[in-house]
């Protein structure tokens, strides 16, 4: 099988198992480029990112490649669209993927893909038609493929390896989402709760 060298944009080390697995199936080898300036605090960044480097070293076998995170960028460009998650999330996109097409492009790779289609967190179509916007204009070809059907693998997979998994997407406004998230799924096992009580009685 002809191997064909591809740039692989990734968000975290848990979400990079099954593109980089099933990349290679298809005959892509990837290398990682990491450009996440959303991620906060700097401490949780770094968490991250050494997390992938473990793994991308000792198990995967695959580069990883630091791009630059301006953070200068991120803030002034996606956080002032608050808590408007859409127009957040695609100038967030933009940022980091453009960043990561022009490591790309530099590097002189012809495809990239991304593993923030893996989770179903992320808004999938926003994604796309972000990567299909800044790909060609660094004369690159998207290789898009739907990984959200893996992601129970993903979970898996990354807990079996001691991999630390993180409980939000990254900027402050996703850990504020996440965190009411959590609160109402907890409020609402509690009235469950309740309600299967009172019948009882």
């Amino acid at each position: 099988m002809t191997v064909t060298p591809l740039a692989l944009h990734a968000c975290c080390g848990p979400c990079s198992l099954e593109p980089v697995k099933y990349l290679r199936q298809e005959g892509f080898e990837p290398t990682i480029i990491w450009t996440n300036p959303n991620i906060q605090p700097v401490k949780e960044h770094d968490h991250r990112l050494e997390v992938l480097k473990a793994w991308a070293a000792d198990v995967a076998h695959v580069p990883v490649v630091v791009a630059a995170d301006d953070r200068e960028a991120w803030e002034k460009g996606v956080a002032p669209r608050g808590f408007d998650r859409e127009a957040r999330c695609r100038a967030c996109y933009a940022v980091r993927l453009a960043e990561a097409c022009r490591t790309a492009s530099q590097l002189g790779f012809r495809y990239i893909s991304t593993t923030l289609v893996v989770s179903p967190y992320p808004l999938f179509d926003v994604c796309h038609d972000v990567l299909f916007g800044v790909a060609p204009r660094y004369g690159l070809t998207p290789v898009w493929r739907d990984f959200r059907p893996h992601y129970p693998e993903s979970v898996s997979d990354s807990r079996s390896l001691g991999m630390y998994r993180q409980n939000y997407c990254g900027c402050r406004f996703s850990a504020a989402e996440a965190a009411i998230e959590r609160h109402e799924a907890r409020d609402q096992r509690r009235r469950a709760k309740e309600e299967r009580r009172r019948q009882r009685l």
